[in-house]
């Protein structure tokens, strides 16, 4: 983990979101001991396959439609959508369609 910010951070998202063919392309924005932040670009069709975080987490969908399977339960995910995950969950995100979205790991105490 990195130390704590001491400037604030100002980005355009919309020109720093980046689609690889037929990929995912990932961008760490903010790293800090109580969160990481981190821009993800998926194509339609890519996924992020079934796993679990230590730590709680958030997606927030800016572009696109994915398809986040929390638990058992599939859920829509159109462009504002904002799911927090409690850690050791089982999630995935599939894009239905080209996709842009904020993951947020939120590490606590730092």
């Amino acid at each position: 983990m990195s130390e704590a910010r001491t400037t604030p951070w100002v980005g355009d998202l919309g020109t720093m979101t980046e689609y690889a063919t037929d990929g995912i392309v990932s961008k760490t924005l903010i790293d800090e001991p109580r969160v990481k932040i981190v821009l993800f670009a998926m194509s339609a069709g890519q996924s992020l396959s079934e796993h679990t975080a230590s730590m709680p987490a958030s997606i927030h969908v800016l572009e696109g439609t994915c398809s986040v399977l929390l638990g058992e339960d599939r859920h829509d995910a159109p462009p504002g959508t904002y799911i927090f995950m409690p850690a050791h969950l089982n999630h995935a995100v599939d894009a239905v369609e080209d996709s842009v979205f904020l993951l947020h790991l939120h590490r606590g105490e730092g």
